[in-house]
């Protein structure tokens, strides 16, 4: 049987390694947790009251929502919510009452032939 080593562990609910989240509302706060070959997976943490205008990506980008809840397109998710939204989808805008702790997932940019 093959054995599976795990290169990083890193605790998602600790305090350490938390930055500024630019590009993001003030207040918001990433933790990165792979950023490699344009593939991207970040915890974001929204503060109270945070607010977001609509945007999309060149990739697709998936969310698992841990604490909390958000708001998008008259939806809300929840603390358990899975989302998956399609690379130039356009979604938001966004918006988090009491705040949540979101899993972030772009896949890899991949280039049209």
């Amino acid at each position: 049987m093959e054995e599976c080593i795990m290169k990083n562990i890193i605790n998602l609910f600790d305090e350490l390694n938390w930055e500024k989240a630019d590009n993001y509302p003030d207040g918001t706060l990433k933790k990165t947790l792979r950023d490699e070959n344009s593939a991207k997976t970040i915890l974001l943490k929204l503060p109270k009251g945070f607010k977001m205008d609509s945007h999309s990506h060149v990739t697709t980008e998936q969310h698992l929502v841990l604490k909390g809840a958000y708001a998008s397109e008259e939806v809300t998710y929840p603390s358990g919510s899975y989302r998956i939204i399609s690379a130039h989808e356009n979604h938001g805008p966004f918006e988090s009452k009491n705040g949540a702790l979101i899993l972030v997932i772009w896949d890899p940019y991949k280039p049209a032939e």
